[in-house]
């Protein structure tokens, strides 16, 4: 896993380190950085791995890392039936964030979606889903994510 995308060394007790943000906060500010278009943000989602997931919990905003397979222009996750996260994401507007940030070089990307989610039901795109994502060790629901709305960063690095 590239360094910077080691967000699951930085998840506590499902939320995102301060530290973390902080640093990601100074680097828009201080480093150069591009917008990315659609096409851009989709390549660099293609690649899969752990994303963040947004939504509300008791009208306050949430985050849970997740396991994602991008499936043509959705984000796919599975949530265990019955957890917050599944609750939270059955047929709502969400946000997604996945990101790759060397810390030291301060370069990478970040993309940010935002859209309507809807449970996989269909068999066979379960099946072939089910080859890419990891195996499921309970019950899980299968949910995807349509990207409506879809930003993103270059991180070049540190001017100077």
């Amino acid at each position: 896993m590239a360094e910077g995308r080691g967000l699951v060394a930085l998840v506590r007790g499902g939320s995102l380190a301060v530290a973390w943000t902080e640093e990601v906060t100074r680097m828009q500010t201080s480093a150069h950085h591009s917008e990315l278009d659609r096409g851009a943000c989709l390549m660099l989602l293609a690649g899969g791995g752990v994303g963040r997931v947004v939504f509300t919990e008791a009208a306050m905003p949430a985050v849970a890392p997740v396991v994602y397979h991008m499936d043509d222009e959705e984000v796919v996750f599975r949530t265990a039936v019955g957890s917050t996260l599944a609750a939270a994401t059955w047929a709502r507007v969400i946000a997604f964030q996945a990101d790759c940030i060397d810390l030291r070089t301060h370069t990478g990307w970040t993309v940010l979606g935002v859209g309507q989610t809807h449970e996989v039901v269909d068999g066979v795109r379960l099946a072939a889903l089910g080859r890419r994502l990891p195996a499921a060790l309970v019950p899980v629901h299968t949910i995807a994510l349509r990207l409506e709305r879809l930003s993103g960063l270059r991180l070049a690095g540190r001017s100077g």
